[in-house]
């Protein structure tokens, strides 16, 4: 019998049935969980919290994904963001661990994309037209409206590694008319499946001895 330590379990969260397709596609390695919590922060706050009561994935750590609308001029639907902190709309911040290497392992994973790395920021809803000048002067860089509820209820229920990782689909020059828009964006939906071997690696590091 191994004496080897069980691996935490991953928990990937993600807000939408196209996302969790998506990342279903990739999740085939370890103890990995896939959680739609629904959409909207409310939703997040219950799904992620009741998930984490359970047995299986207690200690584990949590990557909130899918997509989120860039707020910065010059992004693109395609773009990838690693939040450094996820702030939420009453102004709660929560660091993100393995920034760096989530980086590193996204630019290998998908060659050409851009990835920006800075606050992501969290809203009660989809945001339009001036919302986005207004959140990019709080120093956001994009904005989604689970992530931040994802990763502040996962701390809640003890110390965790917590990370998350967003592709755009909507951003200050490729507005979305409506969220449902999100289905044919076959570029943004590729993009999610391939990067699921970037949140592996980083949830692999976790369990490397710390030098």
């Amino acid at each position: 019998m191994s004496d080897a330590p069980v691996p935490a379990p991953l928990l990937i969260a993600c807000a939408l049935g196209i996302e969790r397709l998506a990342l279903r596609g990739g999740a085939r390695r370890g103890p990995v969980t896939v959680l739609r919590t629904g959409m909207g922060p409310r939703a997040a706050e219950r799904s992620v919290t009741r998930a984490l009561g359970e047995p299986a994935l207690r200690g584990a750590a949590v990557m909130a994904t899918g997509f989120c609308a860039g707020l910065a001029p010059g992004m693109h639907p395609g773009d990838l963001v690693v939040a450094e902190e996820t702030r939420g709309p009453a102004g709660a911040t929560t660091p993100c661990e393995g920034t760096d290497l989530l980086v590193k392992e996204l630019t290998r994973a998908v060659p050409g994309r851009t990835v920006h790395t800075g606050t992501l920021t969290g809203s009660d809803h989809v945001v339009r037209g001036h919302e986005r000048a207004q959140l990019l002067a709080t120093g956001a860089i994009a904005v989604d409206m689970e992530s931040a509820a994802t990763l502040h209820s996962a701390v809640r229920r003890g110390a965790r590694p917590v990370a998350a990782v967003r592709v755009v689909v909507d951003a200050p020059e490729h507005e979305l008319v409506r969220i449902g828009t999100v289905r044919g964006g076959i570029s943004a939906f590729r993009v999610l499946r391939a990067v699921v071997p970037a949140f592996f690696e980083w949830h692999r590091s976790l369990l490397l001895p710390r030098r």
